[in-house]
Protein backbone atom coordinates (compact mmCIF):
# COMPACT_ATOMS: atom_id res chain seq x y z
CA UNK A 1 0.00 0.00 0.00
CA UNK A 2 1.28 3.46 -0.92
CA UNK A 3 1.61 5.63 2.23
CA UNK A 4 2.69 9.26 2.51
CA UNK A 5 3.35 11.29 5.67
CA UNK A 6 3.10 15.09 5.56
CA UNK A 7 3.87 17.82 8.08
CA UNK A 8 3.77 21.53 7.31
CA UNK A 9 3.06 24.91 8.84
CA UNK A 10 -0.52 26.13 9.12
CA UNK A 11 -1.01 29.85 8.75
CA UNK A 12 -4.47 29.63 10.35
CA UNK A 13 -3.28 27.77 13.46
CA UNK A 14 0.29 29.03 13.72
CA UNK A 15 1.77 25.58 14.10
CA UNK A 16 2.83 22.48 12.21
CA UNK A 17 -0.02 20.15 11.29
CA UNK A 18 0.31 16.51 10.25
CA UNK A 19 -1.62 14.11 8.04
CA UNK A 20 -1.11 10.75 6.38
CA UNK A 21 -2.28 9.54 2.96
CA UNK A 22 -3.10 5.92 2.15
CA UNK A 23 -3.41 4.98 -1.50
CA UNK A 24 -2.25 6.22 -4.87
CA UNK A 25 -5.46 6.88 -6.81
CA UNK A 26 -9.25 6.89 -6.71
CA UNK A 27 -11.86 8.91 -4.88
CA UNK A 28 -10.36 10.94 -2.04
CA UNK A 29 -11.76 10.37 1.46
CA UNK A 30 -10.90 12.63 4.40
CA UNK A 31 -11.00 10.72 7.70
CA UNK A 32 -11.53 12.83 10.82
CA UNK A 33 -10.17 11.49 14.11
CA UNK A 34 -12.43 10.69 17.06
CA UNK A 35 -12.43 12.92 20.12
CA UNK A 36 -8.93 14.10 21.03
CA UNK A 37 -7.57 11.69 18.43
CA UNK A 38 -4.65 12.03 16.07
CA UNK A 39 -4.07 11.45 12.38
CA UNK A 40 -2.62 7.97 12.99
CA UNK A 41 -5.61 6.63 14.94
CA UNK A 42 -7.64 5.57 11.90
CA UNK A 43 -4.87 3.18 10.89
CA UNK A 44 -4.02 2.00 14.40
CA UNK A 45 -7.69 1.22 15.11
CA UNK A 46 -7.98 -1.03 12.07
CA UNK A 47 -10.05 1.24 9.85
CA UNK A 48 -7.49 1.51 7.06
CA UNK A 49 -7.20 -2.29 7.10
CA UNK A 50 -10.94 -2.51 6.45
CA UNK A 51 -10.51 -0.28 3.39
CA UNK A 52 -7.51 -2.14 1.96
CA UNK A 53 -9.39 -3.67 -1.03
CA UNK A 54 -10.47 -0.23 -2.26
CA UNK A 55 -7.12 1.41 -1.53
CA UNK A 56 -4.93 -1.23 -3.16
CA UNK A 57 -7.18 -1.44 -6.24
CA UNK A 58 -6.77 2.31 -6.80
CA UNK A 59 -10.42 3.11 -6.11
CA UNK A 60 -9.90 5.04 -2.88
CA UNK A 61 -7.31 7.39 -1.42
CA UNK A 62 -7.71 8.08 2.32
CA UNK A 63 -6.32 11.23 3.95
CA UNK A 64 -6.19 10.92 7.75
CA UNK A 65 -5.97 14.35 9.34
CA UNK A 66 -5.20 15.80 12.75
CA UNK A 67 -7.74 17.42 15.04
CA UNK A 68 -7.43 19.84 17.96
CA UNK A 69 -10.46 18.82 20.04
CA UNK A 70 -8.50 19.18 23.29
CA UNK A 71 -8.47 22.95 22.61
CA UNK A 72 -12.01 23.31 21.32
CA UNK A 73 -14.74 20.72 21.97
CA UNK A 74 -13.34 18.70 24.88
CA UNK A 75 -12.57 21.22 27.65
CA UNK A 76 -15.26 21.58 30.29
CA UNK A 77 -16.27 25.20 30.75
CA UNK A 78 -13.56 27.73 30.05
CA UNK A 79 -13.69 30.45 27.45
CA UNK A 80 -16.54 29.32 25.19
CA UNK A 81 -15.96 32.01 22.59
CA UNK A 82 -12.22 31.36 22.56
CA UNK A 83 -12.79 27.63 22.13
CA UNK A 84 -15.26 27.93 19.24
CA UNK A 85 -13.06 30.58 17.60
CA UNK A 86 -10.13 28.16 17.71
CA UNK A 87 -12.34 25.48 16.17
CA UNK A 88 -13.23 27.92 13.40
CA UNK A 89 -9.54 28.51 12.69
CA UNK A 90 -9.11 24.74 12.39
CA UNK A 91 -12.13 24.60 10.07
CA UNK A 92 -10.53 27.15 7.75
CA UNK A 93 -7.17 25.41 7.98
CA UNK A 94 -8.90 22.35 6.47
CA UNK A 95 -10.80 24.34 3.85
CA UNK A 96 -8.17 26.87 2.77
CA UNK A 97 -4.88 25.09 3.43
CA UNK A 98 -5.28 21.32 3.55
CA UNK A 99 -7.83 20.78 0.77
CA UNK A 100 -5.92 22.72 -1.90
CA UNK A 101 -2.82 20.75 -0.94
CA UNK A 102 -4.45 17.35 -1.44
CA UNK A 103 -6.77 18.11 -4.36
CA UNK A 104 -5.57 16.59 -7.61
CA UNK A 105 -7.37 19.04 -9.83
CA UNK A 106 -9.69 22.05 -9.77
CA UNK A 107 -13.17 21.18 -8.65
CA UNK A 108 -12.32 17.75 -7.20
CA UNK A 109 -14.86 16.89 -4.50
CA UNK A 110 -14.14 14.48 -1.68
CA UNK A 111 -15.78 12.08 0.74
CA UNK A 112 -15.69 12.73 4.50
CA UNK A 113 -15.98 10.17 7.26
CA UNK A 114 -15.45 9.74 10.97
CA UNK A 115 -16.60 7.90 14.09
CA UNK A 116 -18.06 9.46 17.23
CA UNK A 117 -16.62 13.01 17.42
CA UNK A 118 -15.10 12.36 14.01
CA UNK A 119 -18.63 11.78 12.69
CA UNK A 120 -19.66 15.18 14.02
CA UNK A 121 -16.74 16.85 12.27
CA UNK A 122 -17.41 14.98 9.02
CA UNK A 123 -21.08 15.98 9.08
CA UNK A 124 -20.33 19.55 10.07
CA UNK A 125 -17.88 20.01 7.18
CA UNK A 126 -20.24 18.29 4.75
CA UNK A 127 -23.30 20.35 5.67
CA UNK A 128 -21.35 23.61 5.78
CA UNK A 129 -19.60 23.02 2.44
CA UNK A 130 -21.43 20.59 0.17
CA UNK A 131 -19.72 22.32 -2.76
CA UNK A 132 -16.45 20.69 -1.64
CA UNK A 133 -17.67 17.32 -0.32
CA UNK A 134 -19.79 14.86 -2.28
CA UNK A 135 -20.26 12.03 0.24
CA UNK A 136 -20.77 11.83 4.00
CA UNK A 137 -20.21 8.59 5.92
CA UNK A 138 -20.86 9.32 9.60
CA UNK A 139 -20.84 6.66 12.32
CA UNK A 140 -22.17 7.09 15.88
CA UNK A 141 -22.04 10.87 15.96
CA UNK A 142 -23.57 13.71 17.91
CA UNK A 143 -24.66 16.42 15.49
CA UNK A 144 -25.27 19.42 17.72
CA UNK A 145 -22.96 21.79 19.59
CA UNK A 146 -24.83 22.14 22.88
CA UNK A 147 -23.22 19.07 24.49
CA UNK A 148 -19.88 20.89 24.46
CA UNK A 149 -21.20 24.42 24.97
CA UNK A 150 -24.17 23.96 27.35
CA UNK A 151 -26.29 27.01 28.01
CA UNK A 152 -24.32 29.19 25.62
CA UNK A 153 -24.77 30.22 22.03
CA UNK A 154 -23.29 32.65 19.55
CA UNK A 155 -23.16 32.82 15.74
CA UNK A 156 -20.06 30.60 15.53
CA UNK A 157 -21.58 27.88 17.69
CA UNK A 158 -24.78 28.01 15.64
CA UNK A 159 -22.76 27.74 12.42
CA UNK A 160 -21.14 24.55 13.74
CA UNK A 161 -24.31 22.82 14.91
CA UNK A 162 -26.10 20.99 12.06
CA UNK A 163 -29.14 20.08 14.16
CA UNK A 164 -29.65 23.81 14.72
CA UNK A 165 -28.83 25.37 11.35
CA UNK A 166 -30.32 22.76 9.00
CA UNK A 167 -33.99 23.27 10.06
CA UNK A 168 -33.55 27.04 9.67
CA UNK A 169 -32.00 26.94 6.20
CA UNK A 170 -34.11 28.63 3.53
CA UNK A 171 -35.71 26.26 1.05
CA UNK A 172 -34.12 28.12 -1.86
CA UNK A 173 -30.63 28.13 -0.33
CA UNK A 174 -28.19 26.80 -2.96
CA UNK A 175 -26.89 24.22 -0.50
CA UNK A 176 -30.30 22.52 -0.45
CA UNK A 177 -30.05 21.36 -4.04
CA UNK A 178 -26.44 20.28 -3.51
CA UNK A 179 -27.48 18.19 -0.50
CA UNK A 180 -29.99 16.40 -2.72
CA UNK A 181 -27.29 15.64 -5.29
CA UNK A 182 -24.84 14.27 -2.72
CA UNK A 183 -24.68 10.97 -0.84
CA UNK A 184 -25.43 10.97 2.88
CA UNK A 185 -24.84 7.78 4.86
CA UNK A 186 -25.33 7.80 8.63
CA UNK A 187 -24.79 4.62 10.65
CA UNK A 188 -25.14 3.82 14.33
CA UNK A 189 -25.40 0.84 16.64
CA UNK A 190 -27.93 0.46 19.44
CA UNK A 191 -25.62 -1.17 21.96
CA UNK A 192 -23.66 0.24 24.90
CA UNK A 193 -22.75 3.95 25.07
CA UNK A 194 -24.98 4.91 22.13
CA UNK A 195 -27.88 6.54 24.01
CA UNK A 196 -26.97 10.19 23.32
CA UNK A 197 -25.71 9.52 19.82
CA UNK A 198 -28.87 7.57 18.99
CA UNK A 199 -31.05 10.53 19.94
CA UNK A 200 -28.90 12.88 17.87
CA UNK A 201 -28.88 10.53 14.88
CA UNK A 202 -32.65 10.11 14.96
CA UNK A 203 -33.06 13.87 15.16
CA UNK A 204 -30.83 14.34 12.10
CA UNK A 205 -32.84 11.64 10.32
CA UNK A 206 -36.07 13.53 11.04
CA UNK A 207 -34.67 16.91 10.00
CA UNK A 208 -33.35 15.70 6.65
CA UNK A 209 -36.67 14.02 5.89
CA UNK A 210 -38.54 17.22 6.77
CA UNK A 211 -36.41 19.39 4.47
CA UNK A 212 -36.57 16.86 1.64
CA UNK A 213 -32.94 15.73 1.60
CA UNK A 214 -32.52 12.01 0.84
CA UNK A 215 -30.18 10.08 3.11
CA UNK A 216 -29.48 6.50 4.12
CA UNK A 217 -29.77 6.01 7.89
CA UNK A 218 -28.70 2.55 9.05
CA UNK A 219 -29.56 1.51 12.62
CA UNK A 220 -27.59 -1.57 13.64
CA UNK A 221 -28.43 -3.97 16.47
CA UNK A 222 -28.00 -4.05 20.23
CA UNK A 223 -24.73 -5.92 19.80
CA UNK A 224 -23.14 -2.88 18.13
CA UNK A 225 -21.52 -0.72 20.81
CA UNK A 226 -20.08 2.76 20.52
CA UNK A 227 -16.64 1.34 19.82
CA UNK A 228 -14.14 0.57 17.07
CA UNK A 229 -15.20 -3.05 16.38
CA UNK A 230 -18.65 -1.75 15.38
CA UNK A 231 -17.22 0.94 13.13
CA UNK A 232 -14.85 -1.55 11.51
CA UNK A 233 -17.94 -3.46 10.37
CA UNK A 234 -19.92 -0.41 9.29
CA UNK A 235 -17.38 1.43 7.18
CA UNK A 236 -16.78 -1.21 4.46
CA UNK A 237 -20.53 -1.60 3.94
CA UNK A 238 -20.92 2.15 3.49
CA UNK A 239 -17.97 2.42 1.11
CA UNK A 240 -19.19 -0.56 -0.92
CA UNK A 241 -22.50 1.23 -1.47
CA UNK A 242 -20.64 4.20 -2.96
CA UNK A 243 -17.65 2.52 -4.65
CA UNK A 244 -18.48 -1.09 -5.55
CA UNK A 245 -15.50 -3.41 -5.79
Amino acid sequence: MHVEYHKWWSRQLGRDMEYQVYGHDGHTMIAFPSQDGRFFDFAERGMIHQLTPWIESGKLRVVCIDGIDWETWSPIGGDYHGRISQHERWFWYIIEELLPNIQRGPGETMMVTGCSMGAFHAANFFFRRPDLFDTLIAMSGLYHASYSFPGYNDPLIYANSPLDFLPQMAGDHPWMELYRQRRIIVMIGQGRWEEDTLWSTRRLDTILAEIGVPAWFSYWGNDMDHDWPSWQRMLPQAVQSVIPL
